[in-house]
């Protein structure tokens, strides 16, 4: 908005620099105008003699009536001075008025009127053969009735333009607000369904956790390790729920994480266990491999393993038919690497690029069959960036896929 208001303060002064400029263009060609008509009616010519004669009321001449002799003077001086006019450039619309000083005898055109101000008016003191007839001073003055109408005319070929542009940039501009405006109130009703939402799965979850106590203190070596993994995954979704509330905040930009230094491979590593137990009920080969030094990174532990975890998900939701997924750790220049290496049905060349874009989802090939809303790689490479490191991607078709999370380690 500052912008169009300074461009349209700047067309304005522009627009009174063009009118200055335009008027004394019109001035110079006026003056050429004035310099001509005052040669051209100096001499004793057939225009002069007929101008002299109306003007004196002369009848010698004319076996006619003197208003037909100054209706044709008239005609002639009203023609004489457009082509004059029109010469030097200027095509306006103009009035005249010839006459004898001290006298009534004039000759003017129809339009002309008399005390106007506003009118753009020039005086020509004319010399030689009228005055001496009439024998007094003799003037001719020139009147334009819309001179402002005209400059802004000669400047027609740059103002339409600009206006138009102009135009266009405010049509952006509303167009960019209302969008915002819209996005917004998307986000709020987005923010306050996840609210309603995460307190609706408050009582589930606490139901399940109840069961699974009561479960635990009845369990078998055949069941334990099943309850084990409910327990732990109840644990997580409920530690899930406290934190979604936090992720409305991650489109407004605003400390939605709150990041300590923390040994990250003790909960790189529980997860992997986790991971694991699941991946063997689902007939998944999974291994992973650890760097054997400890990490202290500056991050929020519970969306960073969460983001790792939508990563794994992924690869195995994305299998193939004797699905392998192989996670690695290692330090390097300063910066924790963990790397998920899966032989899934890859991803496209095309498609690389806008995989981490929110709501995208590839549309071809077999990743029809799996349900989702494109929301999942987006939350990782936000998490990623909040905490201020990168994510690299290297996929082919029917291959498999590697990425690559690299995050800064604190110096100690």
């Amino acid at each position: 908005m500052v912008s169009v208001i300074g461009l349209i303060v700047i067309q304005y002064n522009y627009l009174k620099i063009g009118l200055n400029l335009a008027q004394v263009k019109f001035n110079q060609n006026i003056g050429k105008t004035i310099k001509t008509v005052k040669s051209e009616l100096t001499n004793n010519n057939k225009l002069t003699f007929l101008l002299g004669t109306a003007l004196t009321n002369d009848d010698t001449y004319f076996n006619t009536e003197l208003d037909s002799v100054k209706n044709a003077a008239g005609y002639f001086l009203s023609s004489f001075l457009e082509d004059r006019l029109l010469e030097n450039g200027i095509k306006t619309d103009f009035s005249y008025k010839l006459f004898v000083k001290d006298s009534d005898l004039k000759i003017q055109s129809i339009n002309y009127i008399e005390n106007e101000d506003k009118l753009k008016k020039y005086t020509i003191d004319l010399l030689g053969y009228l005055p001496n007839l009439a024998d007094k001073n003799v003037v001719l003055e020139l009147k334009f009735n819309n001179i402002n109408e005209y400059f802004l005319f000669q400047l027609n070929g740059l103002n339409i333009p600009s206006v138009i542009f102009l135009i266009a940039i405010i049509f952006v501009v509303i167009w960019v607000l209302k969008s915002l405006y819209w996005q917004q109130s998307i986000i709020t009703m987005t923010n306050d369904f996840i609210n309603n939402l995460t307190h609706e799965l408050k009582t589930p979850v606490f139901s399940i956790g109840l069961a699974t106590k009561m479960l635990q203190e009845k369990e078998t070596e055949e069941t334990k390790t099943y309850l084990e993994i409910i327990k732990s995954q109840n644990d997580r979704l409920k530690q899930h729920i406290d934190k979604v509330l936090q992720l409305a905040s991650l489109d407004k930009k605003t400390n939605a994480l709150q990041f300590t230094e923390t040994n990250f491979k003790p909960h790189l590593k529980k997860l992997c266990e986790e991971f694991s137990n699941i991946s063997k009920m689902e007939n998944v080969s999974f291994t992973y491999k650890l760097t054997d030094i400890d990490y202290t990174l500056n991050c929020e532990p519970i969306h960073l393993i969460n983001a790792i975890n939508n990563l794994l998900d992924n690869s195995k939701k994305y299998k193939a038919e004797s699905p392998k997924i192989e996670l690695k750790s290692i330090v390097k220049n300063n910066k924790l690497h963990i790397s998920i290496k899966d032989n899934g049905i890859g991803i496209q060349k095309k498609d690389q690029k806008n995989i981490f874009k929110k709501h995208f989802r590839v549309s071809s090939g077999d990743l029809y069959t799996v349900k989702g809303y494109g929301l999942g790689l987006n939350y990782v490479k936000k998490i990623v960036t909040l905490h201020k490191g990168t994510i690299d991607l290297e996929s082919e078709l029917h291959k498999g896929t590697l990425i690559t999370i690299k995050l800064p380690i604190v110096k100690t």
